[in-house]
């Protein structure tokens, strides 16, 4: 016959079933699929159709089926239609479904494309840098590259060494100084065991620590405008002596810049103060006298070792 509007979509409906394995003298079993009572079902025994109700042959209530009489393995089948649960062979037509018959929350993540973002997983570390981002350019939406816009210039803290014991060397090696940063920067703390005692540096280069008499040169000036140097020396002086009180330790930074070039002189530039008697201000600097990669730095004091409580932290410089 004639239709107004679309024909009704022709479908062929089954219901779901569920076999059951006899278990001897047993009169309970679970359904798969909770029921109001045991009119939602069909249960067949045997091939016979069985009659539902109180003093029948079998009640339902939720997922428990209970019969008059237990039945016999090997001998008994027995199984069940759930009359309520019809499972339709016709998808229904394409266009038909709009967001108001969906539920909310209805869509899960298993259903969307991969290169859709749900945000349902935390990234928990730095983002590699093919990692892409969404970012609307005056409206139309583009993916970027992580690489693209991560951290600007600054500084990146390596590694800190703060003295348990008095020790002749403060040490950061190959494994702090690589060519992964263009510069480095250190603050300093540093109080010597013996009293009228300088703070220096010496550099290395392969892994091994240059102390010839004519490796460095440095000079200094303090606040009162006197200032001391050397142009050929087994170490770089950062500052004028002081006392072995910690409350008058050392304090300053050091930026050693472009160790990992080795067609310029490694160069050190250094400020900073000491309070032994007088408070002094220093600035100076200074340089391996020959061209050649810098690898390491150590701290040490002139004539004996770095008090408890030393303590150099080393920063990385990107450009």
């Amino acid at each position: 016959m004639a239709y107004l509007g679309n024909a009704p979509a022709r479908s062929f409906i089954s219901f779901e079933k569920q076999v059951f394995t006899i278990v001897n003298s047993q009169t309970a079993y679970t359904l798969s699929n909770s029921v109001t009572n045991e009119n939602d079902i069909r249960l067949v025994i045997n091939n016979v159709v069985q009659e539902p109700g109180a003093g029948k042959a079998y009640t339902a209530s939720g997922t428990t089926l209970t019969l008059s009489a237990a039945l016999t393995n090997g001998t008994d089948e027995m199984y069940c239609v759930f009359l309520g649960k019809a499972v339709g062979t016709v998808n229904a037509p394409a266009g038909s479904v709009a967001a108001s018959q969906l539920a909310a929350d209805s869509v899960t993540a298993a259903k969307l494309n991969d290169d859709i973002i749900s945000g349902q997983t935390a990234l928990a570390s730095e983002p590699a840098d093919t990692d892409e981002f969404l970012v609307s350019d005056a409206g139309t939406l583009k993916r970027l590259d992580y690489s693209l816009i991560k951290s600007s210039p600054g500084l990146t803290k390596l590694s800190t060494i703060t003295l348990s014991s008095a020790t002749t060397l403060i040490t950061f090696d190959s494994s702090i100084i690589t060519s992964t940063y263009d510069a480095y920067y250190f603050t300093i703390l540093a109080s010597p065991e013996n009293d009228n005692d300088y703070l220096q540096v010496r550099l290395s280069d392969g892994g091994s620590f240059n102390s010839g008499s004519s490796d460095y040169g440095w000079a200094y000036i303090n606040d009162s405008g006197s200032g001391t140097n050397s142009n050929g020396a087994a170490q770089i002086r950062l500052f004028d002596a002081t006392d072995n009180s910690f409350a008058n330790a050392y304090h300053g930074e050091l930026t050693l810049l472009y160790p990992s070039n080795s067609s310029t002189k490694t160069v050190v530039n250094f400020k900073g103060h000491r309070n032994d008697g007088d408070p002094a201000l220093m600035n100076g600097g200074g340089q391996r006298l020959n061209a050649e990669a810098t690898d390491g730095i150590q701290f040490f004091f002139s004539t004996g070792d770095a008090s408890i409580g030393s303590s150099i932290t080393c920063y990385g410089i990107t450009k």
